[in-house]
Order: C-alpha cells, then sequence, then structure tokens
C-alpha cells in the first residue's frame, strides 16, 4: 500500500506494506539480549492453587505474567524522564510516530581505552543532511548483536560532543545499536543523554533515545521514513518496535 507523506514542501512515498523492522523481540531466555546486570526476562503462565494461565497445563486461556526491564532486555525508547529526578512518562512525551530519519553506519574509534562515537564521525556522515531522526547501526554489525550480554564488557557509546552536534543539528530521534549512549560505567554522569536532552537549558521534551535497535546489513544507508511504535506505559521508557520505510520517490 503506497503512502504519500507531505513534508512542508517536499512529498515522498513510502510503501506500508514493506516494513523495515529494526528492533529485538523480548524472549524468556538466557539467549535474550541483555545489559545492565539483570537476569533474563521471564514470561510464566499465572498460577493459583485452583488455576493455571496455560491451554497447554489445561488451562482455558493462555494467560502470562511477564518480568522485564525495558532498558535492559531488548528495544526500547525512552524520555528525558530516564535521568530527571521529576517524573515524566514517555506516553505523554511522544506525541508524533512518524520522522524523516537517516540510517548511518559508523565505527567506534579507539579512545583512551574506551570505543566512542566522535562528533567528527557524526559530521562525517550527515553532513548538510536535515534530519527529525538518525539511526545509528555500527560495525562490525553481526547477528549475535540481537542475543549479546552486554554487563560488564564496556560497550562503545556516544562522546559527549556528538551527542551536542545531534542536538544542534535539530535531530529529535536518536537510535542507536547498543545498550546505551553512554559509557557503561561513567559515575552516573551520563554526558550523552544530559546533552541530547539539553538538561542544563531548554529541555527537549520530546526528544527521545532508542537503544538496542538492530539494523540488518541488508538496510542500506540513507533517508528512510521511521515509525516508532510504543506500548502505552506511563513510564520513562518503553518497550517499543521501531519501523523503518524505504522512500519509494
Amino acid at each position: 500500500m503506497i503512502c504519500t507523506i507531505q513534508r512542508k514542501t517536499t512529498k515522498h512515498q513510502i510503501d506500508l506494506s514493506k516494513p523495515l523492522d529494526i528492533s529485538i523481540p523480548l524472549r524468556a531466555s538466557k539467549d535474550n539480549v541483555n545489559a545492565w546486570y539483570l537476569d533474563a526476562p521471564e514470561i510464566s503462565p499465572m498460577r493459583t492453587d485452583e488455576w493455571v494461565g496455560s491451554v497447554k497445563e489445561g488451562g482455558d486461556v493462555n494467560f502470562n505474567n511477564i518480568y522485564f526491564n525495558p532498558h535492559s532486555h531488548g528495544t526500547h525508547t525512552e524520555c528525558v524522564g530516564h535521568i530527571t529526578e521529576e517524573v515524566y512518562s514517555i506516553n505523554q512525551q511522544l506525541t508524533q510516530f512518524f520522522f524523516h530519519a537517516e540510517v548511518i553506519t559508523v565505527v567506534p574509534e579507539k579512545k583512551d581505552g574506551d570505543h566512542v562515537i566522535s562528533k567528527k564521525q557524526l559530521q562525517h556522515v550527515i553532513g548538510n543532511k536535515k534530519r527529525e531522526a538518525i539511526v545509528i547501526r555500527t560495525l562490525p554489525n553481526f547477528d549475535e548483536k540481537k542475543s549479546k550480554q552486554y554487563s560488564h564488557t564496556n560497550p562503545p557509546y556516544i562522546e559527549e560532543a556528538g551527542a551536542v552536534y545531534l542536538r544542534e543539528k535539530g535531530i529529535k530521534h536518536l537510535l542507536i545499536d547498543l545498550p546505551s549512549v553512554d559509557k557503561e560505567k561513567d559515575d552516573g554522569d551520563l554526558l550523552a543523554h544530559n546533552a541530547f536532552w539539553n538538561t542544563s537549558g531548554d529541555i527537549r521534551m520530546d526528544a527521545t533515545i532508542t537503544e538496542f535497535i538492530y539494523v540488518a546489513n541488508s538496510i542500506k544507508d540513507g533517508a528512510y521514513y521511521l515509525n516508532i511504535q510504543i506500548a502505552p506505559f506511563e513510564n520513562d521508557a518503553s518497550p517499543s518496535k521501531p519501523i523503518l520505510y524505504k522512500i519509494e520517490k
């Protein structure tokens, strides 16, 4: 199904029948992607002394309880409430869901024993393009990203200057295939989060960060339309399902 999107003076067409899912599903498995020192998520039937929520076990319906943390166990989208004392909900802050996006690929640079995505790299791949969202795929890019156990591994992250650059470019939605835009152990500084949301100035309440995506190698760098789908959790973050659509013309 072809859909026409009007962007100011420009019209783009996308085919809604050809979605490119860049989310990682949540599974009740030790192989589920994981970070932040938590056990695997759990999905199990509700049980009482008289009833079980499993058709296989004799119940009339499947009725599962789910235990997970959106930040640790898969693709999630978060608002500034993730790092503020005041409570803000992603369900209240994210009110638009389609965005003109750019998919980019970077190889994090080695710096002071870490691997970082630098301002210089982002400037090089984004150039003078104007986008509402940026989707960052890091190399190497293997299927193992969908099951990797990231705790205590010091994954790559975005340096503060890079996050400032994205903010100043007017990018409202930042998506990345890592557990965080910040260093795993940074004494709580959260430099990239704070810089992107501009917490020391005019806070960007409508800006979001989506982490733990997976962009398949078959998806080429370039312009797309992005649909960020979230569950309506009144929480700083929600599990999410970002979908890309190729621009047909």
